[in-house]
Protein backbone atom coordinates (compact mmCIF):
# COMPACT_ATOMS: atom_id res chain seq x y z
CA UNK A 1 0.00 0.00 0.00
CA UNK A 2 1.41 3.46 -0.91
CA UNK A 3 2.38 5.68 2.01
CA UNK A 4 -0.40 8.19 1.20
CA UNK A 5 -3.05 5.45 1.35
CA UNK A 6 -1.63 4.14 4.63
CA UNK A 7 -1.78 7.62 6.13
CA UNK A 8 -5.34 8.03 4.89
CA UNK A 9 -6.40 4.73 6.46
CA UNK A 10 -4.81 5.70 9.76
CA UNK A 11 -6.71 9.00 9.70
CA UNK A 12 -10.02 7.25 8.98
CA UNK A 13 -9.53 4.73 11.78
CA UNK A 14 -8.56 7.46 14.22
CA UNK A 15 -11.53 9.62 13.33
CA UNK A 16 -13.93 6.68 13.57
CA UNK A 17 -12.61 5.86 17.05
CA UNK A 18 -12.38 9.38 18.49
CA UNK A 19 -15.34 11.29 17.08
CA UNK A 20 -18.08 9.34 18.94
CA UNK A 21 -16.25 10.11 22.20
CA UNK A 22 -15.67 13.80 21.49
CA UNK A 23 -17.89 16.20 23.46
CA UNK A 24 -19.36 19.42 22.08
CA UNK A 25 -19.35 18.41 18.42
CA UNK A 26 -21.32 20.55 15.94
CA UNK A 27 -24.94 19.42 15.85
CA UNK A 28 -24.79 18.20 12.24
CA UNK A 29 -21.68 16.11 12.83
CA UNK A 30 -23.22 14.65 15.99
CA UNK A 31 -26.32 13.66 14.03
CA UNK A 32 -24.15 11.87 11.50
CA UNK A 33 -22.33 9.94 14.20
CA UNK A 34 -25.57 8.99 15.92
CA UNK A 35 -27.06 7.91 12.59
CA UNK A 36 -24.19 5.46 12.08
CA UNK A 37 -24.74 3.65 15.35
CA UNK A 38 -25.66 0.08 14.45
CA UNK A 39 -25.10 0.79 10.74
CA UNK A 40 -23.18 -2.37 9.89
CA UNK A 41 -25.76 -4.47 11.70
CA UNK A 42 -28.62 -2.85 9.77
CA UNK A 43 -26.91 -3.43 6.44
CA UNK A 44 -26.05 -7.02 7.35
CA UNK A 45 -29.66 -7.72 8.34
CA UNK A 46 -30.96 -6.31 5.03
CA UNK A 47 -28.38 -8.18 2.97
CA UNK A 48 -29.23 -11.52 4.56
CA UNK A 49 -32.97 -10.92 4.59
CA UNK A 50 -33.83 -8.98 1.43
CA UNK A 51 -30.74 -8.69 -0.78
CA UNK A 52 -31.64 -11.61 -3.05
CA UNK A 53 -29.46 -12.79 -5.93
CA UNK A 54 -30.08 -10.05 -8.51
CA UNK A 55 -27.14 -7.94 -9.72
CA UNK A 56 -26.68 -4.97 -7.39
CA UNK A 57 -25.50 -1.44 -8.09
CA UNK A 58 -24.36 0.64 -5.13
CA UNK A 59 -24.84 4.40 -5.52
CA UNK A 60 -23.11 6.83 -3.18
CA UNK A 61 -23.93 10.55 -3.07
CA UNK A 62 -22.62 12.41 -0.01
CA UNK A 63 -25.28 15.10 0.41
CA UNK A 64 -28.55 16.43 -0.99
CA UNK A 65 -27.10 18.23 -4.01
CA UNK A 66 -25.19 15.20 -5.24
CA UNK A 67 -28.18 13.02 -4.44
CA UNK A 68 -30.49 15.10 -6.60
CA UNK A 69 -28.05 14.76 -9.50
CA UNK A 70 -28.01 11.01 -8.99
CA UNK A 71 -31.79 10.59 -8.92
CA UNK A 72 -32.28 10.78 -12.73
CA UNK A 73 -29.54 8.18 -13.19
CA UNK A 74 -31.18 5.80 -10.74
CA UNK A 75 -34.60 6.32 -12.31
CA UNK A 76 -33.24 5.71 -15.82
CA UNK A 77 -31.42 2.60 -14.62
CA UNK A 78 -34.64 1.34 -13.03
CA UNK A 79 -36.45 1.90 -16.32
CA UNK A 80 -33.80 0.17 -18.41
CA UNK A 81 -33.23 -2.76 -16.04
CA UNK A 82 -36.00 -3.11 -13.43
CA UNK A 83 -34.50 -6.42 -12.27
CA UNK A 84 -31.41 -4.73 -10.78
CA UNK A 85 -31.11 -4.15 -7.04
CA UNK A 86 -30.11 -0.60 -6.07
CA UNK A 87 -28.30 0.09 -2.79
CA UNK A 88 -27.82 3.77 -1.84
CA UNK A 89 -25.63 5.50 0.72
CA UNK A 90 -25.11 9.11 1.80
CA UNK A 91 -22.71 10.85 4.18
CA UNK A 92 -24.45 13.99 5.44
CA UNK A 93 -27.47 13.73 7.77
CA UNK A 94 -29.11 16.42 5.65
CA UNK A 95 -29.56 13.78 2.93
CA UNK A 96 -31.49 11.36 5.12
CA UNK A 97 -34.89 12.74 4.13
CA UNK A 98 -34.10 12.59 0.42
CA UNK A 99 -32.79 9.05 0.72
CA UNK A 100 -36.12 7.86 2.12
CA UNK A 101 -37.90 9.06 -1.03
CA UNK A 102 -35.60 7.45 -3.61
CA UNK A 103 -36.61 4.50 -5.80
CA UNK A 104 -33.99 2.22 -4.25
CA UNK A 105 -34.07 -1.09 -2.42
CA UNK A 106 -32.08 0.08 0.59
CA UNK A 107 -30.70 3.46 1.73
CA UNK A 108 -28.54 4.32 4.71
CA UNK A 109 -25.44 6.17 5.84
CA UNK A 110 -22.07 5.47 4.29
CA UNK A 111 -19.74 4.09 6.95
CA UNK A 112 -16.56 6.02 7.66
CA UNK A 113 -14.05 5.12 4.96
CA UNK A 114 -12.03 2.84 7.21
CA UNK A 115 -10.94 -0.40 5.57
CA UNK A 116 -12.61 -2.75 8.05
CA UNK A 117 -16.02 -1.09 7.80
CA UNK A 118 -15.99 -0.66 4.05
CA UNK A 119 -14.80 -4.24 3.53
CA UNK A 120 -17.65 -5.50 5.68
CA UNK A 121 -20.23 -3.63 3.60
CA UNK A 122 -18.78 -4.67 0.24
CA UNK A 123 -18.57 -8.31 1.28
CA UNK A 124 -22.12 -8.55 2.58
CA UNK A 125 -23.82 -6.39 -0.08
CA UNK A 126 -21.89 -7.96 -3.00
CA UNK A 127 -22.18 -5.10 -5.52
CA UNK A 128 -21.37 -5.60 -9.18
CA UNK A 129 -20.66 -1.86 -9.47
CA UNK A 130 -20.22 1.12 -7.16
CA UNK A 131 -21.30 4.46 -8.61
CA UNK A 132 -20.13 7.69 -7.00
CA UNK A 133 -22.03 10.93 -7.59
CA UNK A 134 -20.52 14.20 -8.82
CA UNK A 135 -17.06 14.37 -7.20
CA UNK A 136 -16.67 12.27 -4.06
CA UNK A 137 -14.68 9.10 -4.70
CA UNK A 138 -13.80 7.43 -1.41
CA UNK A 139 -10.20 6.13 -1.52
CA UNK A 140 -10.55 3.03 0.66
CA UNK A 141 -13.88 2.11 -0.87
CA UNK A 142 -12.44 2.41 -4.37
CA UNK A 143 -9.31 0.42 -3.50
CA UNK A 144 -11.09 -2.40 -1.73
CA UNK A 145 -13.80 -2.66 -4.38
CA UNK A 146 -11.24 -2.79 -7.18
CA UNK A 147 -9.35 -5.55 -5.36
CA UNK A 148 -12.58 -7.58 -5.35
CA UNK A 149 -13.31 -6.99 -9.03
CA UNK A 150 -16.16 -4.54 -8.42
CA UNK A 151 -16.49 -2.02 -11.26
CA UNK A 152 -16.30 1.67 -10.35
CA UNK A 153 -18.01 4.68 -11.94
CA UNK A 154 -18.44 8.39 -11.35
CA UNK A 155 -21.56 10.03 -12.80
CA UNK A 156 -22.59 13.67 -13.23
CA UNK A 157 -18.88 14.19 -12.67
CA UNK A 158 -17.54 17.70 -12.28
CA UNK A 159 -14.41 19.36 -10.96
CA UNK A 160 -14.28 23.14 -10.76
CA UNK A 161 -11.11 25.06 -11.71
CA UNK A 162 -10.78 26.23 -8.10
CA UNK A 163 -11.40 22.84 -6.47
CA UNK A 164 -9.07 22.03 -3.58
CA UNK A 165 -8.85 18.50 -4.99
CA UNK A 166 -6.54 19.84 -7.69
CA UNK A 167 -3.91 20.86 -5.14
CA UNK A 168 -0.83 18.65 -4.74
CA UNK A 169 -1.70 17.67 -1.16
CA UNK A 170 -5.20 16.46 -2.04
CA UNK A 171 -4.00 14.76 -5.21
CA UNK A 172 -1.48 12.73 -3.22
CA UNK A 173 -4.36 11.13 -1.32
CA UNK A 174 -7.03 11.03 -4.01
CA UNK A 175 -5.32 10.30 -7.32
CA UNK A 176 -5.17 6.57 -6.64
CA UNK A 177 -8.94 6.44 -6.17
CA UNK A 178 -9.59 8.37 -9.38
CA UNK A 179 -7.18 6.14 -11.33
CA UNK A 180 -9.21 3.11 -10.29
CA UNK A 181 -12.43 4.40 -11.87
CA UNK A 182 -13.55 2.23 -14.79
CA UNK A 183 -15.92 4.80 -16.29
CA UNK A 184 -16.72 8.47 -15.77
CA UNK A 185 -19.68 10.44 -17.11
CA UNK A 186 -18.41 14.03 -17.09
CA UNK A 187 -20.70 17.03 -17.25
CA UNK A 188 -18.54 18.92 -19.78
CA UNK A 189 -15.36 18.71 -21.83
CA UNK A 190 -13.63 21.02 -19.33
CA UNK A 191 -14.58 18.69 -16.49
CA UNK A 192 -13.22 15.75 -18.47
CA UNK A 193 -9.84 17.47 -18.85
CA UNK A 194 -9.61 18.35 -15.15
CA UNK A 195 -10.64 14.85 -14.07
CA UNK A 196 -7.96 13.31 -16.28
CA UNK A 197 -5.42 15.62 -14.62
CA UNK A 198 -6.58 14.22 -11.26
CA UNK A 199 -5.80 10.68 -12.38
CA UNK A 200 -8.73 9.29 -14.36
CA UNK A 201 -7.47 7.67 -17.60
CA UNK A 202 -8.79 9.91 -20.39
CA UNK A 203 -10.06 6.93 -22.43
CA UNK A 204 -12.46 6.05 -19.59
CA UNK A 205 -14.21 9.44 -19.61
CA UNK A 206 -17.34 10.25 -21.59
CA UNK A 207 -19.10 13.60 -21.67
CA UNK A 208 -22.66 12.71 -20.69
CA UNK A 209 -24.04 16.07 -19.51
CA UNK A 210 -25.58 17.29 -16.29
CA UNK A 211 -28.37 15.17 -14.81
CA UNK A 212 -29.61 18.15 -12.77
CA UNK A 213 -31.49 19.27 -15.87
CA UNK A 214 -33.46 16.02 -15.85
CA UNK A 215 -34.11 16.37 -12.13
CA UNK A 216 -35.43 19.94 -12.21
CA UNK A 217 -37.56 19.26 -15.28
CA UNK A 218 -39.17 16.21 -13.69
CA UNK A 219 -39.87 18.14 -10.51
CA UNK A 220 -41.34 21.07 -12.43
CA UNK A 221 -43.60 18.76 -14.42
CA UNK A 222 -44.84 17.13 -11.21
CA UNK A 223 -45.91 20.29 -9.37
CA UNK A 224 -49.50 20.22 -8.08
CA UNK A 225 -50.74 23.80 -8.23
CA UNK A 226 -53.90 22.94 -6.33
CA UNK A 227 -52.00 21.74 -3.25
CA UNK A 228 -50.34 23.74 -0.45
CA UNK A 229 -48.41 25.96 -0.45
CA UNK A 230 -49.40 27.05 -3.95
CA UNK A 231 -53.11 26.94 -3.20
CA UNK A 232 -52.60 29.47 -0.41
CA UNK A 233 -50.47 31.79 -2.52
CA UNK A 234 -52.33 31.59 -5.81
CA UNK A 235 -54.86 34.35 -5.02
CA UNK A 236 -53.28 37.33 -6.78
CA UNK A 237 -54.25 39.33 -9.85
CA UNK A 238 -50.90 41.01 -10.57
CA UNK A 239 -47.33 40.02 -11.35
CA UNK A 240 -45.30 37.95 -8.90
CA UNK A 241 -41.59 38.09 -8.15
CA UNK A 242 -40.19 35.04 -6.34
CA UNK A 243 -36.84 35.64 -4.66
CA UNK A 244 -35.38 32.27 -3.71
CA UNK A 245 -32.53 31.17 -1.44
CA UNK A 246 -31.77 34.75 -0.42
CA UNK A 247 -29.00 35.90 1.90
CA UNK A 248 -28.65 39.23 3.76
CA UNK A 249 -26.13 40.60 1.24
CA UNK A 250 -28.55 40.23 -1.65
CA UNK A 251 -31.63 41.08 0.39
CA UNK A 252 -30.25 44.57 0.92
CA UNK A 253 -30.26 45.17 -2.84
CA UNK A 254 -33.59 43.42 -3.29
CA UNK A 255 -35.46 45.39 -0.63
CA UNK A 256 -34.08 48.69 -1.93
CA UNK A 257 -35.15 47.82 -5.46
CA UNK A 258 -38.66 46.88 -4.33
CA UNK A 259 -38.99 50.11 -2.35
CA UNK A 260 -37.86 52.18 -5.34
CA UNK A 261 -40.42 50.51 -7.59
CA UNK A 262 -43.00 52.05 -5.28
CA UNK A 263 -46.55 52.73 -6.29
CA UNK A 264 -45.80 52.39 -9.98
CA UNK A 265 -46.13 48.64 -9.51
CA UNK A 266 -48.65 48.42 -6.69
CA UNK A 267 -49.90 45.07 -8.02
CA UNK A 268 -46.45 43.49 -7.85
CA UNK A 269 -46.36 40.77 -5.22
CA UNK A 270 -42.98 39.61 -3.94
CA UNK A 271 -42.39 36.24 -2.31
CA UNK A 272 -39.03 36.01 -0.54
CA UNK A 273 -37.64 32.65 0.59
CA UNK A 274 -34.50 33.07 2.74
CA UNK A 275 -32.01 30.26 2.37
CA UNK A 276 -31.99 29.79 6.14
CA UNK A 277 -35.38 30.84 7.56
CA UNK A 278 -34.28 30.89 11.19
CA UNK A 279 -36.21 33.09 13.64
CA UNK A 280 -33.38 35.63 13.67
CA UNK A 281 -33.12 35.76 9.88
CA UNK A 282 -36.88 36.15 9.46
CA UNK A 283 -37.04 38.96 12.03
CA UNK A 284 -34.13 40.76 10.38
CA UNK A 285 -35.77 40.57 6.97
CA UNK A 286 -39.09 41.84 8.35
CA UNK A 287 -37.31 44.77 9.98
CA UNK A 288 -35.47 45.60 6.77
CA UNK A 289 -38.73 45.58 4.80
CA UNK A 290 -40.53 47.69 7.40
CA UNK A 291 -37.72 50.25 7.36
CA UNK A 292 -38.37 50.75 3.64
CA UNK A 293 -42.12 51.03 4.17
CA UNK A 294 -42.93 47.59 2.78
CA UNK A 295 -45.53 45.46 4.59
CA UNK A 296 -44.93 41.73 4.92
CA UNK A 297 -46.60 38.55 6.08
CA UNK A 298 -45.19 35.11 6.74
CA UNK A 299 -46.37 32.19 4.65
CA UNK A 300 -47.45 30.31 7.77
CA UNK A 301 -49.81 33.19 8.64
CA UNK A 302 -51.75 33.15 5.38
CA UNK A 303 -55.25 31.72 5.27
CA UNK A 304 -56.23 29.41 2.40
CA UNK A 305 -58.11 31.09 -0.48
CA UNK A 306 -57.91 34.48 1.27
CA UNK A 307 -56.20 37.54 -0.14
CA UNK A 308 -53.84 39.65 1.92
CA UNK A 309 -52.79 43.30 1.91
CA UNK A 310 -49.06 42.72 2.32
CA UNK A 311 -46.67 43.59 -0.48
CA UNK A 312 -44.23 40.84 0.49
CA UNK A 313 -44.77 37.23 1.56
CA UNK A 314 -41.88 35.70 3.52
CA UNK A 315 -41.48 31.95 3.21
CA UNK A 316 -40.76 30.71 6.73
CA UNK A 317 -40.23 27.03 5.96
CA UNK A 318 -37.89 24.95 3.82
CA UNK A 319 -38.55 22.45 1.07
CA UNK A 320 -41.17 24.38 -0.90
CA UNK A 321 -39.17 26.85 -3.00
CA UNK A 322 -39.07 24.74 -6.16
CA UNK A 323 -42.89 24.63 -6.13
CA UNK A 324 -43.29 28.34 -5.31
CA UNK A 325 -41.27 29.26 -8.40
CA UNK A 326 -44.30 28.02 -10.36
CA UNK A 327 -46.13 31.21 -9.32
CA UNK A 328 -43.36 33.51 -10.54
CA UNK A 329 -43.45 35.90 -13.46
CA UNK A 330 -39.85 36.82 -12.60
CA UNK A 331 -37.36 35.05 -10.32
CA UNK A 332 -34.42 36.36 -8.34
CA UNK A 333 -31.94 33.72 -7.13
CA UNK A 334 -29.73 34.45 -4.12
CA UNK A 335 -26.10 33.77 -3.38
CA UNK A 336 -24.57 36.03 -6.02
CA UNK A 337 -23.63 39.01 -3.84
CA UNK A 338 -21.90 37.80 -0.69
CA UNK A 339 -18.08 37.71 -0.42
CA UNK A 340 -16.46 34.32 -0.90
CA UNK A 341 -16.31 32.38 2.32
CA UNK A 342 -19.31 34.10 3.94
CA UNK A 343 -22.75 32.58 4.22
CA UNK A 344 -24.11 33.08 0.73
CA UNK A 345 -20.86 34.23 -0.85
CA UNK A 346 -19.33 32.80 -3.99
CA UNK A 347 -22.21 30.36 -4.21
CA UNK A 348 -25.16 31.18 -6.43
CA UNK A 349 -28.05 28.84 -5.77
CA UNK A 350 -29.94 26.88 -8.40
CA UNK A 351 -31.02 28.96 -11.39
CA UNK A 352 -32.28 25.78 -13.08
CA UNK A 353 -35.37 25.43 -10.87
CA UNK A 354 -37.08 28.64 -12.08
CA UNK A 355 -35.74 28.16 -15.61
CA UNK A 356 -37.41 24.73 -15.81
CA UNK A 357 -40.73 26.50 -15.23
CA UNK A 358 -40.13 29.02 -18.00
CA UNK A 359 -39.41 31.88 -15.59
CA UNK A 360 -36.80 34.55 -16.49
CA UNK A 361 -34.12 34.85 -13.82
CA UNK A 362 -32.08 37.62 -12.15
CA UNK A 363 -29.01 37.17 -9.96
CA UNK A 364 -25.91 38.89 -8.66
CA UNK A 365 -22.47 38.97 -10.30
CA UNK A 366 -20.74 36.25 -8.29
CA UNK A 367 -21.78 33.09 -10.10
CA UNK A 368 -18.47 31.50 -11.13
CA UNK A 369 -19.49 28.40 -9.20
CA UNK A 370 -22.45 27.84 -11.55
CA UNK A 371 -21.54 27.50 -15.22
CA UNK A 372 -25.21 27.30 -16.13
CA UNK A 373 -25.70 30.86 -14.88
CA UNK A 374 -23.44 32.29 -17.60
CA UNK A 375 -24.97 29.96 -20.18
CA UNK A 376 -28.48 31.07 -19.24
CA UNK A 377 -27.49 34.71 -19.69
CA UNK A 378 -26.03 33.91 -23.12
CA UNK A 379 -29.29 32.25 -24.14
CA UNK A 380 -31.33 35.29 -23.07
CA UNK A 381 -33.11 33.57 -20.20
CA UNK A 382 -31.45 35.56 -17.41
CA UNK A 383 -29.83 38.87 -16.51
CA UNK A 384 -26.96 39.63 -14.14
CA UNK A 385 -27.52 42.59 -11.81
CA UNK A 386 -24.74 44.49 -10.07
CA UNK A 387 -26.78 46.06 -7.25
CA UNK A 388 -30.06 47.64 -6.23
CA UNK A 389 -30.17 50.03 -9.19
CA UNK A 390 -29.57 47.29 -11.76
CA UNK A 391 -32.10 45.04 -10.08
CA UNK A 392 -34.73 47.80 -10.03
CA UNK A 393 -34.16 48.52 -13.73
CA UNK A 394 -34.31 44.86 -14.72
CA UNK A 395 -37.59 44.47 -12.84
CA UNK A 396 -39.01 47.60 -14.47
CA UNK A 397 -38.01 46.37 -17.92
CA UNK A 398 -39.65 42.98 -17.55
CA UNK A 399 -42.72 44.26 -15.71
CA UNK A 400 -43.34 46.89 -18.38
CA UNK A 401 -42.75 44.61 -21.34
CA UNK A 402 -44.74 41.39 -21.09
CA UNK A 403 -43.50 40.15 -24.46
CA UNK A 404 -39.84 40.58 -23.51
CA UNK A 405 -40.45 38.87 -20.18
CA UNK A 406 -42.17 35.93 -21.80
CA UNK A 407 -39.46 35.64 -24.45
CA UNK A 408 -36.82 35.45 -21.72
CA UNK A 409 -38.87 32.80 -19.93
CA UNK A 410 -39.19 30.80 -23.14
CA UNK A 411 -35.43 31.02 -23.65
CA UNK A 412 -34.89 29.73 -20.11
CA UNK A 413 -37.23 26.78 -20.71
CA UNK A 414 -35.53 26.00 -24.04
CA UNK A 415 -32.15 25.95 -22.30
CA UNK A 416 -33.44 23.25 -19.95
CA UNK A 417 -34.96 21.19 -22.77
CA UNK A 418 -31.74 21.23 -24.77
CA UNK A 419 -29.77 19.74 -21.89
CA UNK A 420 -32.04 16.82 -20.99
CA UNK A 421 -31.01 13.18 -21.26
CA UNK A 422 -27.93 12.98 -19.02
CA UNK A 423 -29.72 10.63 -16.63
CA UNK A 424 -30.20 7.99 -19.29
CA UNK A 425 -26.71 8.46 -20.76
CA UNK A 426 -25.16 7.92 -17.34
CA UNK A 427 -27.39 4.90 -16.71
CA UNK A 428 -26.22 3.39 -19.99
CA UNK A 429 -22.63 4.02 -18.92
CA UNK A 430 -23.27 2.04 -15.72
CA UNK A 431 -24.94 -0.79 -17.62
CA UNK A 432 -21.91 -0.94 -19.88
CA UNK A 433 -19.78 -1.72 -16.85
CA UNK A 434 -22.11 -4.56 -15.92
CA UNK A 435 -21.85 -6.03 -19.40
CA UNK A 436 -25.59 -5.61 -20.00
CA UNK A 437 -27.71 -3.23 -22.06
Amino acid sequence: MPVSEAIYELGMRTGRALLPRTPFLPEKLRRGIDGRRGLLGRIDAWAHGERGDAPLVWFHAPSVGEGLQTVPVIEALRSLRPDLTVFYTFFSPSAQGLARQLPVDYADYMPFDAAADVSAVIDVVRPQAIVFGKTDVWPNCARLAAERGVRLALVSATLSPSSSRRGWWARSFLSGAYRRLDAVGAISEDDAVRLSELGVPAKRIQVTGDARFDQVKARADGIDRSAPPLAVLAVHDGATLVAGSTWPEGEGHLVQALARLGQGHARLRSIIAPHEPTPVRLADLEARLAAEGLSSVRLSELEPTAGHPAVVVIVDRVGVLAEIYALADIAYVGGGFGPRGSGGGGGLHSVLEPAALGVPVLYGPRHANAREAAQLIERGGAREVAGAGDLEQALRDWLANREARQAAGAAAAAFIEENLGAGRRNAELVLGLLGVD
